[in-house]
């Protein structure tokens, strides 16, 4: 038992296996074989490696946005001048990465809480029943005191009178100095697996710079600093149209760094996509149309609380961050390289299949690449056919000196069988000797 585990071990270190090929000579499975590595080594250099980028391991960024709106305005409403600045006409308060830019209003002054008659069309009426009290309606301004008012041929409400009349849009735009007004966007990304960190002020751009440069696709793709009309424009849009209904405008920066080279190469790219308000759209039948809210400024006047009510339509900007670092990695070169060795399998597999199933000659190439081996009761019966088999050397010797050969193991072991059985192994040995 020693013995055998020894033995065993040894083998197990001490032996080496590989595997039987068998080479064939044919043209047409070669030139298969070698089309289809040369299409798995293309997949592997050109998709896996040089678009794909496998040999190196990635990471998206952690980042923050910081936004400034610049600009005045100015409008004259009913004969009444006003001065708009950003605390005015930004929605909500600055640095958000996402807010509005009002370029457009209605406004309705001086309401109060009271009853009044509804707009036309909101709630129309010929008599007291149909004004049903305390019944509110989605499109309506208020609930109904159950009033019709002969005058307007409407219901009479309890809300904040005289009620908002929206029916009519301004037309061109109110703000339409908004055009003009500068946004600056300040960035900052980190990327935590690879432990750097980036601000969208890279390497140029300082305090001189900033305050001259406007940004452009082409003279100036890395000053922060943006007009609103420009934003428009390179989001397709038409500054007007939009304007006037408001919108929803994306700005993407895009962090696309190969942190191989240098970290200064490692730049923001700025991209302006039209989210909603497309002047191109001609259905009229739209359910909603443009960007709006409302809001109020609320005050006091001989003790009675007023109000002042804004629907503002206005652009919305969205800051939208993307990012994607990307630096050499010995783990997923490895395994980019074996996956692609394994692929090359498939040629095997292919051929293996013209060879065995298709070609004339399967039989042939099938039995020169599997060998099939033998039971013990074959080979037994091949050597006890090569034990009987008598040389011919031995056919010129003495029959004195046949007879005297000792019979074969293999007859030894046959004689062990059946009674019938040694009969006929009895016989056969006598008639070979009585041959020789």
């Amino acid at each position: 038992m020693k013995s055998q585990i020894t033995s065993a071990l040894s083998d197990f270190f001490f032996e080496y296996e590989t595997q039987r090929q068998v080479l064939v000579r044919n043209r047409r499975v070669g030139v298969v074989c070698r089309i289809i590595q040369l299409g798995v080594l293309a997949y592997i250099i050109g998709w896996v490696f040089i678009y794909e980028k496998g040999y190196q391991s990635a990471d998206t960024a952690v980042s923050s946005v910081f936004t400034k709106m610049k600009g005045v305005g100015y409008t004259v409403t009913n004969g009444v001048e006003e001065i708009w600045d950003v605390a005015d006409y930004v929605f909500p308060s600055q640095g958000d990465g996402s807010f509005v830019v009002m370029t457009n209003y209605i406004i309705t002054q001086n309401q109060t809480r009271g009853k009044c008659p509804e707009l036309p069309g909101k709630h129309n009426c010929t008599k007291d029943s149909e004004c049903e009290e305390g019944r509110y309606k989605r499109t309506g301004n208020g609930h109904m005191t159950g009033v019709c008012v002969p005058e307007t041929k409407t219901c009479e409400v309890i809300a904040w009178c005289p009620v908002e009349n929206d029916h009519t849009i301004p037309d061109p735009p109110l703000l339409m100095s908004a055009e003009n007004y500068t946004l600056f966007i300040k960035n900052s990304v980190t990327f935590p697996l690879f432990g750097v960190t980036r601000s969208n002020l890279v390497e140029g751009i300082d305090g001189k710079y900033i305050s001259k440069c406007l940004y452009h696709p082409d003279t100036d793709p890395l000053c922060p600093i943006m007009k609103l009309g420009d934003i428009v424009k390179f989001s397709g849009f038409d500054f007007t149209t939009i304007a006037r209904v408001g919108g929803a405008i994306g700005i993407v920066v895009d962090w696309t760094c190969n942190l191989d080279v240098a970290v200064k190469h490692c730049k923001p790219v700025y991209a302006f996509h039209g989210l909603y308000g497309n002047p191109a759209e001609k259905d009229k039948a739209r359910a909603s149309v443009g960007y709006n809210f409302r809001y109020a400024k609320h005050y006091m006047e001989d003790r009675i609380a007023k109000r002042t009510l804004y629907k503002v339509f206005g652009i919305r900007l969205d800051i939208i961050v993307q990012s994607l670092a990307r630096k050499f990695d010995i783990i997923p070169t490895l395994t980019a390289i074996g996956s692609g060795v394994g692929i090359f399998g498939v040629a095997t597999v292919v051929c293996d299949l013209v060879l065995l199933y298709l070609l004339p000659k399967r039989k042939y190439y099938k039995d020169m690449k599997y060998k099939y081996s033998k039971t013990q009761q074959d080979v037994e019966s091949e050597a006890c056919s090569t034990e009987n088999e008598v040389p011919k050397d031995v056919e010129s010797s003495t029959e004195n000196e046949v007879a005297k050969r000792p019979q074969s193991a293999c007859n030894e072991e046959k004689e062990r069988e059946g009674d019938s059985g040694n009969i006929q192994i009895k016989t056969q040995a006598q008639t070979s000797s009585v041959r020789l």
